[in-house]
């Protein structure tokens, strides 16, 4: 297996930061993340504290990126090229 195949998120191909994931674990975390986000927001909507949505959001999103950090390529600024 090559390297890049061993990455759950590849860096973007523009830009800075990660793409879409490319193995199972990455879209599994993605998933999990997604529902979280789905649980907090149907838990805290609108008309709620909306303290209560930042602190159900923040730790989910700082996990996500944790993962993005351990398991992705790293990032840097990407014009395109290899």
């Amino acid at each position: 297996m090559d390297i890049e195949r061993k990455y759950w998120f590849p860096a973007k191909r523009f830009g800075w930061g990660w793409g879409l994931p490319v193995r199972w674990q990455g879209w599994a975390c993605l998933i999990v993340y997604v529902a979280g986000v789905a649980l907090v927001l149907h838990c805290f909507g609108p008309g709620r504290e909306p303290g209560l949505r930042v602190a159900g959001l923040g730790p989910l999103t700082l996990a996500l990126f944790v993962m993005f950090w351990l398991k992705g390529e790293r990032p840097g600024w990407r014009w395109g090229g290899k």
